[in-house]
């Protein structure tokens, strides 16, 4: 495979990753480094991962993802784009608990926008092509690109305020769907 097939992969792989950065950027005051860090490990090591369990896991699973991970991606994604809108109405004082990049959220956040890397892995498998390789530039590609969004997402906060949270809860859910509408088609 070559090196602009696999770029081309990680770009399509690392837009969610990039959309869902986007409103979580939006959704802080001010986006430290750290919680920049945070997020784009998380989404970079999570895409890299999950080619590499899809590999491995080969055909065996690829039908059980192909027929639920749509759902799985839309349903975490909504559960945290939901809490983003409501904890926007209820007035909560911005705290580390309710931080998207970190604890139970990043986790969530990083399994719903790796799934489709996962299906990568099993079809990288079905063709017998190596897995390491291409995942390490998924992986980079996914980290860059969340380091993006959350800047990007950032100013877009500074702009809107206390709005652009309830716009990133509806991206989060939006970009959910767009995952499930995609794969019943």
């Amino acid at each position: 495979m070559s090196f602009l097939s696999i770029l081309i992969i990680a770009l399509g792989l690392g837009m969610d990753a990039f959309s869902v950065a986007i409103g979580v950027g939006a959704s802080f005051g001010v986006v430290s480094l750290g919680a920049v860090f945070r997020l784009s490990s998380c989404f970079g090591l999570f895409q890299f991962l999950m080619p590499v369990a899809g590999w491995f896991a080969g055909g065996t699973v690829a039908n059980i993802n192909a027929g639920y991970g749509h759902w799985i991606a839309f349903g975490l994604l909504s559960l945290v784009g939901g809490k983003m809108i409501l904890e926007s109405y209820n007035g909560r004082a911005k705290v580390n608990t309710t931080d998207p990049t970190k604890g139970l959220s990043v986790l969530i956040l990083s399994v719903a926008t790796s799934i489709d890397a996962l299906a990568v892995g099993f079809s990288f498998a079905l063709l017998k092509t190596p897995v390491l390789y291409p995942s390490i530039v998924i992986g980079i590609v996914a980290f860059g690109m969340t380091v993006c969004g959350m800047l990007f997402g950032e100013k877009f906060g500074k702009i809107f305020g206390k709005r652009a949270e309830i716009f990133g809860g509806l991206l989060l859910i939006g970009i959910g769907m767009k995952i499930l509408m995609e794969h019943m088609a």
